[in-house]
């Protein structure tokens, strides 16, 4: 793939203003030498304003996504992609979240630009768990954990039973709730069909991939390593 073509796929700017950059000299190879748009060179070989050039297709990142924004393209207020560099909402193809988070829910989030991949992970078939902390408004009343695990409980205007999913108490009011679906603010209706109401609720892990000690807000590109690890809990369960 020409470079001209390979930045405008990678949101650095329409091929006009790709075009643009390499006449200024600021597209350059590892060794300071000045690149032009029909050039063919390896991805880890180029060099944009003297840094590195961004992931190509394939890439995975994930964020601490914090309280008050949305996992939407468009909002009226803050979304996940504001946290972003402005370059990676061009990207071609598009960066995506995997699954969303509500506003009110911080937590792992993850986004790729690999459909295949997203859908992997989002699908109840692949039996890739993901892990929230909560805190509730009353104290658990004992038999949350049978009922979650049951396969039985049916949510409030929907005609299927929920997964069978996992309870861990932490405290009175403290959980850790484990579940392989991704349905409409699942795990706050599922504490609602029991009569309780989730007031803080925060994604730990997706898979066997655990959110690190990040502060809210930031993000960092995935390795391969990582992104088997998403995998790797389904796949000793199987």
């Amino acid at each position: 793939m020409k470079l001209v073509r390979l930045l405008a796929n990678l949101g650095y700017g329409s091929r006009r203003d790709v075009a643009w950059m390499f006449r200024e000299g600021r597209v350059t190879d590892v060794d300071g030498e000045v690149l032009y748009a029909d050039d063919k060179l390896p991805h880890e070989r180029i060099l944009v304003d003297g840094e590195p050039l961004d992931p190509p297709t394939g890439l995975v990142l994930m964020m601490h996504k914090p309280l008050g924004v949305t996992c939407s393209r468009k909002d009226q207020g803050r979304v996940v992609y504001d946290l972003l560099p402005l370059r990676y909402r061009q990207r071609d193809p598009a960066l995506s979240t995997v699954g969303r988070l509500d506003r009110d829910t911080s937590g792992l989030l993850l986004f790729t630009d690999d459909g295949a991949l997203l859908h992997r992970i989002i699908s109840p078939k692949a039996q890739v768990s993901k892990v929230y902390e909560a805190t509730l408004a009353e104290d658990l009343r004992g038999d949350e954990g049978e009922l979650f695990a049951s396969g039985t409980l049916m949510l409030e205007s929907e005609t299927t039973p929920l997964a069978p999913a996992r309870l861990e108490v932490l405290a009175p009011r403290q959980v850790r709730l484990s579940v392989t679906e991704g349905r409409y603010h699942q795990v706050r209706r599922m504490f609602a069909a029991t009569g309780n109401r989730v007031e803080t609720l925060c994604r730990v892990s997706v898979g066997g991939l655990a959110m690190d000690d990040m502060p809210a807000g930031m993000w960092r590109a995935l390795v391969p390593t990582e992104i088997e690890r998403i995998f790797a809990a389904a796949s000793a369960g199987s």
